[in-house]
């Protein structure tokens, strides 16, 4: 794992100390490389907390890098006790098994913050570049040098996974806080399961 950011390489974080703010936790999982972002907002304010990425070792089991998966962002949750956690959905593409190992990947992460009580919700690429850049169709860099003037931090991420993770959380962010914003438009795994006890094994 390569250290991208500490909180420290931001300055004193104000928001983070106050006792009004609360901390979102995004994440863009993968099976070789899993990125996440902190923020923490208060009011209309919003900083960055901290981003990195979580390398997996291609050649190791699946089912150990999914436990990795699950054991760093329980350490995540415990250590800055998110109100909430925003993943990034994963893409349709053409490689089947490519896409269900990424959607193990994602179940990993949302039972993770689930099961901590932490409040879920996802979003789609799409919806995420739009919502930073405006454009749906944005590129990595594009996005991250949106998120730079957002957020305040110069700083070229080694990997843009942790910029797509900290632009979900950013996304989650505006979504909250918009006026206009509707349920529709993300998806609450911890409302859907309450309203669909039906889809629940027993």
């Amino acid at each position: 794992m390569v250290l991208l950011f500490r909180l420290s390489d931001f300055g004193k974080n104000n928001l983070h100390l106050a006792n009004n703010s609360k901390i979102i936790l995004g994440i863009d999982p993968g099976t070789i490389i899993m990125g996440y972002g902190l923020i923490v907002v208060q009011g209309q304010k919003v900083e960055i907390v901290d981003m990195d990425v979580l390398k997996l070792n291609p050649k190791k089991d699946h089912y150990e890098r999914l436990r990795m998966i699950h054991h760093r962002v329980n350490e995540l949750i415990l250590k800055h006790r998110p109100a909430s956690c925003a993943i990034e959905a994963p893409f349709f593409g053409k490689n089947v098994q490519s896409m269900l190992k990424l959607g193990r990947a994602q179940g990993v992460a949302i039972a993770s913050a689930m099961q901590a009580g932490v409040a879920v919700a996802e979003y789609s690429p799409k919806k995420v570049k739009q919502s930073i850049t405006g454009n749906g169709s944005a590129n990595k860099e594009q996005v991250w040098q949106m998120l730079q003037r957002i957020l305040h931090f110069s700083e070229q991420p080694q990997y843009l996974d942790a910029t797509d993770a900290l632009a979900v959380a950013v996304c989650h962010h505006f979504q909250e806080s918009s006026p206009f914003a509707t349920a529709g438009k993300s998806k609450g795994w911890e409302k859907f399961l309450q309203q669909h006890p039906e889809r629940v094994g027993k």
